[in-house]
């Protein structure tokens, strides 16, 4: 999914915020993002966090829905373009259309895997089908590349099935990494753990995780304490590094988060708009790029294959310099 924002702020992925290397607990609230015009899609948004600009390598959660789209078209973001990143497009309710500059066409349900890698350059769309479901429900994950990687061939691939850990009254799919002895098949190119877990109804456990990770946990649904304290809905708490496992336990309704974890990314980011780059030149020379490839010009920007319509105009750039920053 594209950030929609007309005028989206420089995202600096360092300043205050620090990598724990002893377990801690800093809860993170989302903030509201409306995404597009006066019928936007608000999206609840905990990373980039002012607080937290990373874990691990993820650097971007949006939480969104349920939205009924019953009697609407659903979602609808037009072509737009990513660099230096991993998209994770991760379902919970409905299905969703990736169209992609390389070529890939690709219907996502839910407990299936898309994750595109940008790398150099690409652009996607993301639409509802025709026929799609009532409900919408979702969430949309970025990647940081590290620098030996973030200039790769752009690809993208889809996961149907995942490994699944079943232990007492929890369920967790592991998205990305490893959990418990099985490992998901998507490429990452840091260390990095993600992973879908549903708890029963009244249920306990003790999730297993690597101790040289920082980790953090998304409160999707239900009531649940994390390391016997609760977390509120749509919230995300930080528990820093140095864990062997995470006590989890769900209330009556039971529970379901999302795990989200890895070794610290300690480069220099520059986030702005859809792009990651490491400097104000780069940033400036791939929204060039873009508005070049709108207006029919051959760029690291290819079209997005099938798709009919008018790719996504770049917002302005600020009238200051964007500044890059590195986590501590």
């Amino acid at each position: 999914m594209s950030n929609l924002e007309r005028d989206p702020h420089e995202t600096v992925a360092g300043g205050l915020a620090t990598v724990s290397p002893e377990p801690t607990r800093r809860l993170l609230e989302p903030r509201e993002v409306p995404l597009g015009g006066t019928r936007a899609m608000v999206v609840r948004r905990t990373l980039p966090h002012r607080d937290l600009p990373t874990v691990g390598a993820w650097c971007f959660v949006d939480d969104y829905g349920p939205a009924d789209v019953s009697r609407s078209s659903g979602m609808h973001v037009p072509p737009h373009p990513h660099t230096g990143l991993q998209t994770v497009t991760w379902l919970l309710a409905g299905e969703v259309h990736h169209q992609d500059s390389v070529g890939s066409q690709q219907r996502v349900r839910p407990g299936e895997l898309s994750i595109m890698t940008a790398g150099r350059g690409i652009a996607h769309a993301e639409t509802s089908p025709p026929d799609h479901p009532p409900l919408l429900r979702g969430v949309q994950l970025w990647v940081a590349l590290p620098d030996g990687d973030r200039h790769v061939r752009p690809h993208f691939a889809h996961h149907a099935t995942l490994p699944v850990v079943v232990d007492g009254g929890l369920r967790a799919t592991v998205m990305v990494g490893s959990v418990a002895g099985e490992r998901s098949p998507a490429e990452s190119y840091t260390p990095l753990v993600g992973a879908d877990l549903v708890l029963d109804r009244d249920a306990t456990a003790r999730l297993p995780v690597e101790a040289d990770f920082e980790h953090a946990v998304l409160a999707l649904g239900g009531d649940v304490t994390v390391d016997g304290a609760p977390v509120p809905a749509a919230s995300l708490v930080y528990l820093g590094c140095g864990r062997r496992e995470i006590a989890l336990a769900a209330g009556s309704s039971g529970a379901r988060l999302l795990l989200l974890g890895g070794a610290p990314f300690e480069e220099e980011l520059l986030m702005w708009w859809n792009f990651i780059g490491r400097d104000h030149e780069e940033i400036v020379a791939f929204r060039t790029e873009w508005e070049a490839s709108r207006a029919g010009a051959a760029t690291r920007f290819d079209p997005v294959t099938g798709y009919d319509g008018p790719p996504l105009p770049a917002p302005e750039l600020p009238t200051t310099r964007l500044r890059p920053r590195r986590r501590r």
